[in-house]
């Protein structure tokens, strides 16, 4: 008599839930929450790995950080009351090192980065998901919201069912061999609601606990302060300078900037609205311009993550939708290959404040796979 074939489970394993073991990388907020309870009422060998990613004194206490010790403690209780084990890792300095530095030294130069894309990349996705396989974890899953679908040629990485939810912007650098051992569970919800539904349903004391809003190592966004505190002395006072050259006023460090600002810029009384167009680090100066020098239709774009089927330089060109900000929506743009990691991207349309450190993301022309992206940088 033959064997029956072992049905695939919800991670799309050919194994029960119960011989299934799943690390979830707990935040302490509602997600990854929902994620674990789920996962474990569903019978799955869950492990529930909090880590502590910095320890300043106002974190501690802040509603709606992340991975601090209020957060902690909530992951802490959700594991007790859904019975899995659950562990924290001390991560502060891995932290340190491979995010809020680079944060740090991003702006001195400039740029506008987004830490939250590297902790997913240098930490969770990389560390910790170490740290999942050391346990013998089948998979890791996460609060993300993104879909993963398999393809004909694996795993693709898909925007989440809710584009009002949709984080693939923070998650474009997410490799082909982590997408094989990642699970998002919350990707296909159709919101927000949906996920506090499902939190409320497991009796989780963290249904309404609000969503986190700042990046989790800057206490009411102000970044400048932090940068001042990580490198003391390094807010040097400047010019404030008109594109046609006029000196307009002085500023207290390049760092209180960011392309496309428009207020608090210090320099009132002029007849017409004027905009940071460029950071010029090396000379200390703030150049200021009207509203049409934000305008951009040529971006270069390194470090990138390409997800397509095929080798990113088999083609000349890829007809693809980019996203420069994770507020903005995706455009239709042209993407050049230079080498494996470096391209230039035309935008059909231009796009106004766009800034070196942020990401710029790949979009399917239709649908909803991610390509990948890579990082806008000042160019030659």
């Amino acid at each position: 008599m033959l064997d029956q074939p072992t049905e695939v489970n919800s991670l799309g394993f050919a194994k029960p839930p119960s011989e299934t073991r799943v690390v979830v990388a707990m935040s302490g907020g509602v997600d990854s929450s929902v994620v674990a309870a789920q996962l474990a009422e569903e019978g799955y060998d869950v492990v529930g790995v909090t880590l502590q990613l910095y320890d300043h004194g106002a974190a501690l206490a802040k509603k709606g950080a992340c991975c601090a010790g209020i957060d902690i403690h909530d992951a802490r209780r959700v594991a007790e009351e859904m019975n899995f084990p659950h562990y924290v890792l001390d991560y502060e300095n891995i932290f340190q090192e491979a995010v809020i530095d680079e944060f740090a030294d991003s702006y001195l130069g400039g740029a506008t980065p987004v830490p939250c894309i590297r902790c997913n990349e240098r930490v969770k996705f990389k560390d910790l998901l170490e740290t999942a396989k050391d346990l013998e974890a089948d998979c890791m899953a996460t609060g993300h919201y993104i879909q993963r679908k398999m393809g004909a040629n694996g795993a693709e990485l898909h925007s989440a069912e809710d584009a009002n939810r949709d984080q693939s912007y923070f998650l474009f650098s997410t490799t082909p061999e982590q997408l094989s051992y990642l699970r998002f569970p919350l990707g296909h919800l159709p919101s927000k609601d949906a996920t506090r539904e499902l939190a409320a349903k497991y009796g989780l004391a963290v249904a309404d606990k609000p969503d986190s809003q700042d990046i989790c190592f800057v206490p009411n966004g102000n970044y400048a302060s932090v940068i001042e505190k990580l490198r003391p002395g390094a807010a040097e006072p400047g010019q404030i300078v008109h594109a046609d050259g006029r000196v307009l006023g002085e500023h207290n460090g390049v760092i209180h900037y960011t392309i496309g600002q428009r207020r608090g810029l210090g320099i009132g009384g002029l007849s017409e609205p004027l905009y940071v167009v460029k950071l010029d680090v090396d000379n200390k100066q703030v150049v200021v311009g009207p509203k049409e020098m934000l305008a951009t239709r040529t971006i270069p774009v390194r470090e990138i993550n390409w997800l397509g089927d095929e080798a990113f330089t088999s083609q000349k060109e890829w007809h693809l939708k980019v996203k420069v900000r994770s507020t903005r929506p995706p455009r239709d743009a042209i993407i050049r290959p230079i080498s494996e990691t470096e391209a230039e991207v035309e935008l059909l349309t231009a796009e106004e404040g766009v800034s070196p450190g942020q990401a710029c993301v790949f979009y399917a022309g239709e649908g909803s796979r991610i390509f990948g992206g890579g990082w806008i940088w000042k160019g030659e």
